[in-house]
């Protein structure tokens, strides 16, 4: 039986009379989606209204969960403590939890965000102060992280399960992904997108390298053509018989 894959989508960042990201579009093309918690994006009435949207399409919600930086959009690294990153892990979890009860739903993952994300991947500490976050909170949620990650790590030895993310709308070089800085013509069209990855699925089968172990795929709800890119996506995985089901 072929793995099947989940299609992930970062959303609900739009906040106060500023909009921000396909989330409407994108919503029928993916199976999980990631909601700013109120830090980097987001705000209680985008949280509220994001929620019921993504309910209403029967897909998995997750926390997206980033620095308290909305100038820098959770982008810019901050020299935040182990005990830092804890507190702002469980405090984002706690305030969409409250919407997720309001409209009887559950939470399913936690995704960290921009520079978070990439921090934790890279420093033990931080990774282990995250995963103690959310085992503390809820064990029974995902973890979304880079393949091999320190976040990775950590997540298992907490007995944690890790969905192991490639980026559909990011360049990757040597495996290693470019998440800032990178223009459209490193990423090519939505046509040729779906068909790198429905390569790195089949390297996927003979293990060829660390980052094709991929479990869920992310689109960003802000990059251009984001919605055809994802349908491009979730229709080459259904061909391929290999799009998790609902």
């Amino acid at each position: 039986m072929k793995k099947q894959i989940d299609i992930n989508a970062d959303m609900g960042e739009s906040f106060g009379v500023y909009k921000y990201g396909a989330d409407s579009e994108l919503m029928p093309y993916i199976t999980s989606a990631n909601i700013a918690c109120g830090f980097h994006g987001g705000d209680p009435h985008v949280m509220r209204e994001t929620v019921q949207l993504a309910a209403s399409h029967g897909v998995r919600i997750g926390a997206h969960i980033g620095f308290p930086d909305k100038l820098g959009f959770g982008r810019r690294e901050i020299n935040a403590t182990p005990q830092e990153v804890y507190d702002y892990v469980l405090y984002q979890l706690g305030a969409l939890d409250g919407f997720l009860k309001a409209n009887k739903t559950v939470m399913s993952h936690m995704k960290l965000h921009g520079a978070l994300y990439m921090m934790a991947c890279s420093s033990k500490a931080l990774s282990q102060a995250a995963v103690q976050a959310v085992a503390d909170y809820n064990p029974r949620l995902d973890i979304y992280a880079l393949p091999s990650s320190e976040l990775a790590v950590s997540s298992e030895e907490a007995g944690l399960k890790v969905m192991n993310e490639y980026f559909a709308d990011r360049p990757y070089t040597n495996g290693q992904v470019k998440m800032f800085n990178w223009n459209l013509s490193e990423i090519g069209s939505p046509q040729k997108i779906s068909e790198t990855i429905v390569r790195l699925l089949e390297k996927q089968l003979t293990a060829e390298s660390a980052h094709t172990k991929i479990d869920t795929i992310c689109i960003h709800s802000d990059t251009p053509n984001a919605a055809l890119i994802a349908k491009c996506i979730h229709e080459a995985l259904q061909k391929e018989e290999r799009l998790i089901s609902l």
